[in-house]
């Protein structure tokens, strides 16, 4: 894939700097992170084309690690779907947080604009799903309108996995894989996680202290504890949805595929 593609995405709401996954911190970009980021990009970009070739892949779950999480026992920080464009190039619909706020847009971006940051690690995971959750996600994944349907702007970055308060960005792309499997049924953010639920998908359960969510909680816009049921965060147990907890989940539930790692060739 080449620059131009990388880099050609158009916002789906107009959005000022968002980070999903990734640190806020402000970090001037270099040609060397540029490079890399864009290496990986078409390392994924070629990995993918070559799923496509072989078995007619259209859509992936498609995920990077963009912070140090492996304190919680965590691999990667956030996961979009990458789909195959009529044009060639591959998209990633995902959700993203406005930096220095409780707000979170959806986009479509290129893959060079998926990776081009400071990533903590430069390695891409993906998981090609079953050809009938790809045909219902693609069908989706081009309208708009499907897209946004739960869509919930109030963001916090360890929302409650079974709330409707907030919504972070591995929540929303896990509940719209439930509108796009039962749309007959599946409607709300509420239905979406029942669906989840029967499915037996189980969100990661984070171990933080009070004084830990006291912290993260004064000091950051982006996080909030209040959706979480009193007896569990009371008790130190904040559920949420990660990129891990989810890729196990599809491969378990037979929606996926094995999860394929690409690192970075150096």
């Amino acid at each position: 894939m080449v620059a131009a593609g990388a880099f050609a995405g158009v916002a789906m709401l107009a959005a000022t700097q968002a980070h999903a996954g990734r640190s806020c911190e402000a970090k001037k970009s270099t040609p060397q992170i540029i490079e890399r980021g864009m290496n990986l990009a078409a390392q994924t970009a070629a990995a993918l084309d070559a799923e496509h070739a072989r078995t007619g892949t259209q859509v992936v779950v498609l995920a990077r690690a963009g912070q140090d999480l492996s304190k919680y026992g965590l691999r990667y920080s956030h996961l979009g779907w990458a789909y195959k464009t009529a044009e060639g190039p591959w998209r990633v619909a995902h959700k993203l947080n406005e930096c220095g706020t409780a707000v979170g847009h959806l986009y479509r971006q290129g893959l060079g604009e998926f990776f081009l940051d400071d990533l903590w690690r430069y390695e891409a995971v993906y998981a090609v799903p079953t050809p009938e959750v790809q045909q219902r996600l693609l069908a989706v994944l081009q309208d708009a309108g499907r897209t946004r349907t739960l869509q919930q702007p109030a963001y916090s970055m360890v929302s409650y996995a079974w709330g409707r308060k907030y919504q972070q960005s591995n929540q929303w792309a896990l509940e719209t894989l439930a509108l796009a499997m039962e749309p007959a049924t599946v409607r709300t953010r509420e239905q979406a996680q029942a669906w989840l639920q029967f499915k037996g998908y189980t969100p990661t359960t984070l171990k933080l202290g009070p004084l830990t969510r006291m912290g993260g909680r004064v000091g950051s816009a982006n996080i909030a504890f209040d959706d979480h049921p009193s007896d569990k965060r009371f008790s130190d147990r904040i559920e949420t949805v990660t990129v891990d907890s989810v890729l196990a989940w599809l491969q378990q539930a037979q929606l996926a595929s094995p999860a394929v790692v690409l690192s970075l060739k150096n």
